[in-house]
C-alpha cells in the first residue's frame, strides 16, 4: 500500500515522502496513529501544494534576509557604556545590546540569537560582528562601543 507520511517514521522515511508498505503495517500501525495518510490522488495533490506553498515561503524568507543583509551592511552601531581605566567595561556588550542599539537607532530589527559573538566584548573599541538572518545568508554589523562620560 502506498502511503504519504505524515511524521518522520524510524525506518520508512521523513514527513512528506510516499511510501509503499504493506497493507498490515498501513491499516494497523501508521493510519490509526496519524503517522501516514492514504496516497490517493487528492492527498497527492494536497501535499504538492504544500511543498509548493512552503518553497515560496522559503524563498520569500531568504529575499527577505538578503535585504535585511543589504540595509545593515553601511549602518554602524553606537554604543556608550560604563567604562574603567584601560578602556575595559563594567560588564560586557552582548548581542541582545547590539540587537536594541540597531532597533533604536536604525529602525532595523534583527534577532539577537543569529548575531554570532564568539565572546561577549568587554572593551572599547570597533567590532564586526557577525550576522546569519537564514542558511547561507551572511552579512556584518559594524559595533563602536565608546566610554560613557
Amino acid at each position: 500500500m502506498k502511503v504519504i507520511l505524515l511524521a518522520d517514521v524510524k525506518g520508512q522515511g521523513k514527513t512528506g515522502d510516499i511510501v509503499n508498505v504493506s497493507d498490515g503495517y498501513a491499516r494497523n500501525y501508521l493510519l490509526p496513529r496519524h503517522l501516514a495518510a492514504e496516497a490517493t490522488n487528492k492527498n497527492i495533490k494536497d501535499l504538492e501544494q504544500k511543498k509548493k506553498a512552503e518553497a515560496q515561503r522559503v524563498e520569500k524568507d531568504k529575499e527577505n534576509a538578503e535585504k535585511l543583509v543589504a540595509e545593515i551592511k553601511d549602518k554602524t552601531v553606537k554604543l556608550s557604556v560604563k567604562s574603567g581605566e584601560n578602556g575595559k567595561l563594567f560588564g560586557s556588550v552582548t548581542a541582545q545590546d547590539i540587537a536594541d542599539a540597531m532597533q533604536a537607532q536604525h529602525k532595523l530589527t534583527l534577532d539577537k540569537k543569529k548575531l554570532s559573538l564568539d565572546e561577549p566584548i568587554k572593551a572599547i573599541g570597533e567590532y564586526d560582528v557577525a550576522y546569519h538572518p537564514f542558511p547561507g545568508v551572511a552579512g556584518t554589523v559594524k559595533v563602536v562601543i565608546q566610554s560613557e562620560e
